[in-house]
């Protein structure tokens, strides 16, 4: 792949022409030495960007008074439950009402080894995506939390309603994703992609929808709901892969309008990151914390129970 479209589809905050300059002017090496934005990689060179947020950018990104549901707190991490609908940080033409700026007004301990964009910010979840995230306050927190993502030693598990009756009760996805060519916010399965792997469990099903237990090894952009829509169970009320309203067009006009009622009670995708185990980077010990479900997801499921049983 080429050097700037590498970095560009894993950089989200800078955007192509930023990248392409900061190669032009000698401040992006691979292996120590310059080259140009076609260099084509091969997959195992170091490369290094020298960039430094200018201070109009620092400066619009203020401490807001934004609620954050504090599951624990100790002098190294935070642990959040993030309600859907909030954007982790700022990017993307948004500069504010981000958890980043609620993080700042909450506190000035945060890491700040991903620069100012990403203070404390160790992992991300999906806007709409809610659940549990772990905030690193101090550098050695972030190193030593990342390293373990990195290392696939992080247990995430998430709970989501996807469409439709699964074939097998447990199974693994082990697809590679990649930005799609014709919508740069969305995924796609391509051999060419990152690799990805996705264990799931499904733990109930009422006719026409499944509630399944993903559990990714991987921690790639939108995985889980690429991943169960390959499967051709995608997330409901997920619109970008699948599992809006076009999913109940050709059910029976009663059975459409119970289904639409269910899409009705989510204003985001259903799934929800239910918990999370590491290891802490002051003790050493295994600690694992959980979110319960938000209220969308208990309506959705106990209109289900009483429809379908």
């Amino acid at each position: 792949m080429r050097l700037d479209k590498y970095l560009s589809e894993n950089i989200d905050y800078l955007s192509r022409s930023k990248i392409q300059g900061l190669i032009n002017d000698g401040k992006v090496t691979i292996n120590g030495e310059n080259e140009k934005s076609s260099y084509k990689l091969n997959g195992d060179e170091s490369i290094v960007i020298y960039y430094e947020e200018n201070n109009e950018s620092k400066n619009i990104h203020l401490p807001q008074e934004i609620p954050l549901n504090i599951i624990y707190e100790d002098e190294q991490i935070l642990i959040i439950d993030k309600q859907p609908g909030l954007v982790v940080h700022p990017g993307s033409g948004i500069n504010d009402n981000t958890l980043l700026n609620g993080l700042m007004y909450y506190t000035k301990s945060l890491s700040d080894i991903n620069g100012p964009l990403r203070l404390g910010i160790v992992h991300r979840l999906d806007k709409d995506t809610s659940g549990i995230m772990i905030i690193a306050k101090t550098n050695f927190a972030h190193t030593h939390i990342a390293q373990q993502f990195e290392k696939r030693k992080v247990c995430k598990k998430y709970i989501s309603l996807t469409w439709g009756l699964w074939d097998l009760k447990t199974g693994n996805i082990d697809k590679p994703i990649k930005r799609k060519r014709s919508d740069p916010t969305a995924f796609t399965i391509d051999n060419m992609g990152r690799s990805a792997f996705t264990s799931y469990k499904i733990k109930n099903s009422w006719r026409y929808i499944s509630k399944v237990e993903f559990m990714p090894k991987t921690g790639r952009t939108h995985q889980i709901r690429v991943h169960s829509s390959f499967m051709g169970h995608p997330i409901v009320s997920d619109n970008k892969y699948g599992g809006g309203e076009n999913r109940v067009k050709g059910f029976l006009p009663e059975v459409s309008k119970e289904l639409i009622n269910i899409l009705h009670i989510f204003n985001r995708h259903a799934l929800h990151a239910k918990s999370i185990e590491f290891i802490h980077p002051k003790t050493n010990e295994n600690i694992k914390f959980n979110a319960p479900l938000p209220d969308d997801f208990i309506d959705a499921i106990n209109f289900l129970t009483e429809k379908y049983g």
